[in-house]
């Protein structure tokens, strides 16, 4: 960051967190399994990205101007009437779609929350609240949008940096397109004729359809996830968190700019009857097909798909669930249906309800980081626990570098081989004497083996070396790995350094923990935690590196050569205990020549 950009950075944290009046972040938001991929470029994409340059004292203006418009601007259409649309839906669907149904949709009970799952009558503990079957007329996966909706408009074997979320948001923007109406009037199809908006894929019954358009119209608009999602954020809010956290938002919001990119140029622009750059949705006109429009909907998708059976989803209806720390599950498959065969998704209860009470999931075990990212808020569990994000490579400049490839290739996980490229989570908890996880350092053996180690790496022993990196293998390339993890950690703690706070800020900061301000300060403060609790346990790992067995001792033990001879024994005689090693005696072994 440059020193003109990184004060102003400070000077908006410093007035920011004095101002009240923060809209609070509605937590109906579901599951992500985050598809993201790494590759050099996500290194740039850790410190760079382009930003409008602004001086200190415009950008507050600016911040402050967007938190009072955003909390002051009516819904254009109330919660209630996208509850009772959306439950009507439902009910037309039953039974033939939705078997096991006690919820219905409506104003969530959480503070500043939008809509929720209510029980329609009381439901015992342990009990299937919701299921909805894997129905491409319902549901929306990769695999619909891959395979079907976009079969004919993407190439074989697309792969954006976005993934699998990238792939949800598309068929988001369709069906948004197919619920909405043409902002633009005059946009005709190439034949000359005023054709429908989107791609009409999937083929869907009316009853299916007309639940999609409702969920659809129930989303949150750009205007109102501008302050619920930190990829929606302004830039000042998305600099601070930057900085906050290891897991750079940076890194993402580029992932999102090439893909839209690409698509914009190859995809969309070919065609804006299918692909609209603006419709009008509840009477307001929003962007669709276009790197805007492409943004909101990898937030959408981001907050509200579902990691069940192998498969990444976006459950209409079933997402309006919010999360609960304590008595809650996650949703998860389950079987349907009169005969118990349908595969599908369903809510199962971890406590009893009344009816008239919000159900609530679990969004499962993640960082105070990974919800932010991915969900907008930071619940009371993932504040117990902290968590920092730590990515270590192998150098392409290594001289081993393809024997070392060769290895995480072909010998490590034979379900998903690893890559030279792998991020580890440090963490601190109550309890912890923050110890890292094995597997960063069962890596970092591999990336550091050189030396008179790297005979390790002839393909004699290519079958186990990956195994050897389980445990020491000198005190040499025990000392790299200490050294680099505990360096890994410092420099983030001292890039994080560069956001300084005062006791009053962090108070206000406290005072104001669901705005973007007090949501950084908190992934950054859980994130200092891990990372200083990781160094003083490396540091003791360095001062007792002599006190490891380290390979060639295992070696020697196994081979029965580990014992010392002793001079004074060497006559034997008849003596059957032999001094040298365990079960022989050098030259010896009485062999017939």
């Amino acid at each position: 960051m440059a020193p003109v950009r990184r004060k102003c950075a400070l000077a908006l944290l410093q007035a920011l967190a004095l101002c009240s009046g923060v809209n609070a972040f509605a937590n109906d938001r579901s599951v992500l399994l985050q598809g993201h991929r790494h590759s050099s470029k996500s290194d740039a994409a850790n410190t760079k990205r382009p930003h409008a340059h602004a001086t200190c004292s415009s950008s507050y203006v600016s911040l402050l101007a967007q938190a009072a418009s955003s909390s002051s601007t009516p819904a254009a259409i109330s919660l209630d009437v996208l509850a009772d649309t959306m439950n009507s839906c439902i009910d037309n669907l039953k039974p033939e779609f939705i078997k096991n149904c006690k919820v219905k949709a409506g104003p969530s009970s959480i503070t500043g929350g939008r809509l929720g799952l209510i029980a329609t009558e009381a439901i015992g503990k342990d009990s299937v609240a919701l299921s909805i079957p894997y129905d491409d007329q319902l549901v929306l996966t990769p695999d619909l949008a891959a395979k079907n909706v976009l079969e004919d408009v993407l190439p074989d074997g697309y792969d954006g940096w976005t993934g699998d979320v990238g792939l949800l948001a598309m068929l988001v923007l369709n069906e948004v397109a197919r619920a909405g109406e043409q902002a633009d009037t005059t946009a005709t199809s190439s034949s000359g004729n005023s054709e429908e908006l989107g791609i009409a894929q999937p083929k869907r019954k009316a009853e299916c359809q007309s639940l999609i358009n409702a969920w659809v119209k129930a989303l949150p608009s750009p205007a109102e996830m501008s302050s619920l999602h930190p990829l929606l954020w302004n830039e000042d809010e998305q600099e601070i968190l930057q900085g906050s956290s290891t897991r750079k938002i940076y890194r993402i919001l580029d992932d999102i700019d090439e893909d839209a990119t690409w698509l914009s140029e190859r995809v969309w622009s070919t065609d804006r009857t299918r692909f609209p750059e603006r419709v009008v949705l509840n009477g307001e006109e929003r962007p669709c097909f276009t790197p805007d429009g492409f943004a909101w909907a990898v937030a959408i998708a981001s907050s509200r798909s579902n990691f069940v059976d192998g498969s990444l989803r976006i459950l209409p209806f079933m997402d309006l669930a919010n999360h609960r720390d304590l008595g809650t599950e996650e949703v998860a498959g389950g079987t349907m249906g009169t005969f118990g065969t349908t595969r599908g998704a369903e809510i199962r209860t971890g406590q009893k309800y009344a009816a008239g009470e919000e159900v609530f999931v679990n969004y499962g075990p993640k960082s105070a980081a990974e919800y932010l990212l991915e969900h907008g808020f930071i619940p009371q569990q993932a504040k117990t626990t902290a968590v920092s994000e730590l990515t270590f490579e192998i150098d392409p400049e290594d001289r081993f570098y393809d024997d070392k490839l060769d290895v995480l290739e072909f010998e490590t996980y034979e379900s998903a081989p690893m890559e030279p490229s792998q991020s580890f989570d440090v963490l601190y908890e109550p309890g912890r004497d923050g110890e890292p996880d094995p597997a960063i350092v069962q890596f970092l053996r591999l990336v550091k083996l050189g030396g008179k180690d790297a005979f390790l790496l002839e393909s004699v022993f290519r079958k186990e070396v990956w195994g050897f990196m389980g445990l020491p293998v000198s005190q040499v390339n025990e000392r790299d790995v200490v050294d680099e993890i505990a360096n890994a950690c410092s420099k983030a703690l001292e890039e994080m350094g560069g956001i300084e706070e005062t006791e009053e800020v962090k108070q206000q900061d406290e005072a104001n923990e669901n705005s973007p301000l007090g949501l950084c300060a908190i992934v950054r403060e859980a994130e200092r935690k891990a990372l200083a609790r990781t160094v003083e346990y490396m540091q003791r790992e360095k001062e007792a590196l002599d006190l490891k067995e380290y390979y060639q001792e295992r070696r020697l033990k196994d081979l029965g050569l580990d014992s010392e001879w002793d001079p004074e024994s060497a006559d034997f005689g008849d003596d059957d205990e032999l001094n040298y090693g365990q079960t022989r005696l050098p030259g010896g072994g009485d062999l017939d020549w």
